[in-house]
């Protein structure tokens, strides 16, 4: 049984591991296709981790099977003996040979014995190989014997198994093919779709996975098959890939072609030194053009191998990072198809939703596509929620937070009617009071430097309301305390919602940073109930998650902790998959939960790694890092300054 740990994430996406007979993946993980015939591999598989740093490859059993003297070998030696590595193999079964020639001339229980017998870490069922173009009727028949073998492939198998997702184009036998394969696989193998990919048909291959996506089990790391090529790793981790094999790296070698993460060059073509990477550092590529064929294959093949290692790990750094969607559409400039499959999935954030991080560190714009990302599209929901409880806004152009600026801005009318005042966003109009709420706050887009914001001085300011405001205003008040209690009420009614808000009207005060005058902590008289960073959450201590706790019924906010874990959990240990009794189901990846026992007694503020619907899944890894307890609150101080932002060297401070 696997056990899939994930470490970090950003969506879909996930940094994570699980281990082998033969050694550890870490995943997202490129493997690259070993030919098991050594003549024929000009990298050798101990070249592929000692020079490249790629632990992992994926070989065919099929082809082993059916030439006499690799199979006489594997069988002596293993398939680790064969191919000369002794890190993690999957072997394939034949299915891509299925697709190529029409046929195979191994069966399905025969391969997997063999895979068994050779020592592949990792085995494939030989599934039948379904067309884009197969019609329903016949792909259901196909499906149909696939889960057949996958079923039998189970029972005779002992060791780590990957079963292929079949059902071709149509959404519905996908869907059903992930809940099959879901129940039977160590490893989901989304397969059927090398075609798709050798013909930048990259909107359908986003349209199959998207049906596929929620019958997924959360728990199994998930491969693509045939996602060669280093532009579509990005794409392929956004929808939640953990593993791609490539044969790319050496069939376009072989054509006299290099691979870059923003498309494919030939080498004829090139007269300048485009690439430095330290391949082609030494010997640059209009040199390389003029070597003989063999040695040329061979650096064009190692040139290609560091790009897709290069860019794999490029995406494992944007999910440690939070900008994985950033990098996804950087890279669908290179090819209007990327640009289509991208397209596919702006289009169902109800996808991503479940696993959306409740906030990033930033939020950079790369082009109108920015504006759907899944953290834009639940905010704007969000937002218009909140303007149809609390009324339409008055808009003001969007000007510099600063506690003299609030002084001066009425928050209602001399009648004491509320006035809502909005500043301008990349997302439309913002109630004030939610302006620095992710991802409004950090958001960096083209009205950054394309239109100049006004920040007006207070006095100008003050003249500037005066001359345009209704008698009804009064512009000689401090506003400052009622502001106060407006961001206030805002933060709490934006996490928790308005009952939770109202409960802490009269009881609760607001700090805010001395430098930027930004809220940082809202506090009663015990002490900081909740803390508030740039992303503009109110998380809370443990005395505000015990407050919470009164306020929130049944088991909203809560991750409920198994009997045997809650003394760990309340001496503020991590919270481990495994000891999850339940969770509310609104919880995101990123969110500060409340952590219970079966009596609802509280133990802890955890900050969520998994989202809820995978906690019951997890085999291994953390569900919740443990932020607060008893004995853990903040001391009775100075609020804390702001974290800085992700904007890099010299950028504008928003």
């Amino acid at each position: 049984m696997i056990r899939f740990e994930v470490l970090e994430r950003d969506g879909l996406a996930r940094r994570g591991q699980f281990d082998t007979p033969h050694g550890r993946i870490a995943t997202p993980a490129l493997l690259p296709v070993v030919h098991p015939d050594p003549a024929r591999q000009p990298v050798a598989p101990t070249e592929l981790r000692e020079r490249f740093g790629l632990g992992a490859v994926i070989t065919s059993a099929y082809i082993t099977w059916r030439t006499p003297p690799l199979r006489a070998v594997a069988e002596a030696s293993g398939i680790h003996g064969l191919l000369r590595f002794d890190g993690p193999v999957m072997t394939d079964s034949g299915a891509f040979q299925q697709h190529a020639y029409g046929s195979v001339e191994v069966g399905p229980a025969e391969i997997v014995e063999f895979q068994q017998a050779i020592g592949s870490d990792i085995a494939t069922v030989l599934d039948v190989f379904t067309e884009p173009e197969t019609g329903h009727d016949d792909a259901e028949r196909a499906l149909r014997e696939t889960e057949r073998r996958a079923a039998a492939a189970r029972a005779s198998r002992a060791g780590l198994l990957a079963v292929p997702v079949q059902g071709g184009a149509h959404p519905d036998l996908r869907a059903r093919s992930a809940r099959a394969a879901s129940g039977a696989a160590d490893v989901l193998a989304f397969g059927g779709v090398v075609p798709l990919l050798e013909q930048y048909r990259f909107r359908e291959l986003a349209e199959v996975l998207v049906a596929a996506r929620p019958d997924l089990a959360s728990a199994l790391p998930l491969h693509l098959f045939g996602a060669g090529h280093p532009m579509t790793f990005a794409l392929a981790a956004l929808v939640g890939v953990d593993l791609v094999d490539s044969s790319a790296y050496l069939k376009f070698a072989r054509r006299g072609k290099l691979l870059f993460p923003d498309g494919t060059r030939e080498l004829t073509e090139i007269r300048e030194p485009i690439c430095r990477c330290r391949l082609c550092a030494e010997r640059p590529l209009p040199e390389v053009a003029r070597l003989a064929a063999p040695e040329r294959e061979r650096h064009l093949a190692a040139h290609n191998l560091l790009v897709s290692a290069e860019e794999m790990a490029t995406v494992r750094q944007a999910i440690r990072d939070g900008t994985l969607w950033e990098l996804v559409e950087r890279r669908a400039t290179a090819h209007p198809a990327l640009r289509a499959g991208l397209d596919v999935l702006l289009a169902h954030p109800e996808i991503f939703l479940p696993t959306e991080p409740e906030a990033r560190r930033a939020f950079r714009e790369t082009g109108p596509t920015s504006r759907l990302r899944p953290a834009a599209v639940r905010f704007s929901r969000r937002a218009a929620a909140y303007r149809e409880r609390h009324g339409d806004a008055r808009t003001l152009p969007r000007i510099a937070l600063t506690p003299e600026y609030l002084g001066r801005l009425p928050a209602e009318d001399r009648s004491g009617r509320r006035l809502e005042w909005s500043t301008d966003s990349p997302l439309g109009p913002v109630p004030l009071e939610l302006s620095d709420v992710y991802p409004v706050g950090p958001y960096l887009g083209l009205e950054e430097f394309a239109v100049p914001r006004a920040r007006w001085p207070p006095r100008e300011l003050s003249e500037l309301l005066r001359r345009a405001a209704d008698p009804e205003l009064d512009l000689d008040r401090d506003w400052t305390p009622a502001w106060d209690a407006r961001q206030r009420t805002a933060a709490l009614e934006w996490t928790y919602g308005p009952t939770v808000a109202a409960a802490f009207d009269g009881r609760a005060e607001t700090e805010r940073s001395r430098r930027t005058g930004r809220v940082r902590r809202i506090r009663d008289a015990t002490g900081p109930l909740f803390v508030i960073g740039s992303d503009a959450v109110a998380r809370p201590t443990f005395r505000g998650a015990a407050a919470l706790r009164e306020l929130l019924p049944g088991d909203t906010g809560r991750v409920v902790v198994r009997d045997d874990a809650a003394p760990f959990v309340r001496a503020g240990r991590t919270l481990f998959a495994g000891f999850v009794e339940r969770a509310d189901a609104r919880l995101v990846p990123g969110a500060s939960a409340l952590l219970v026992d079966r009596s609802d007694t509280l133990l802890a503020v955890g900050r969520l790694v998994l989202a809820p619907h995978e906690m019951a899944g997890a085999r291994r890894g953390v569900v919740a890092h443990v932020v607060a307890h008893a004995r853990s609150d903040p001391p009775d101080e100075e609020p804390p300054e702001p974290e800085a932002d992700a904007r890099g060297p010299g950028d504008p401070e928003p």
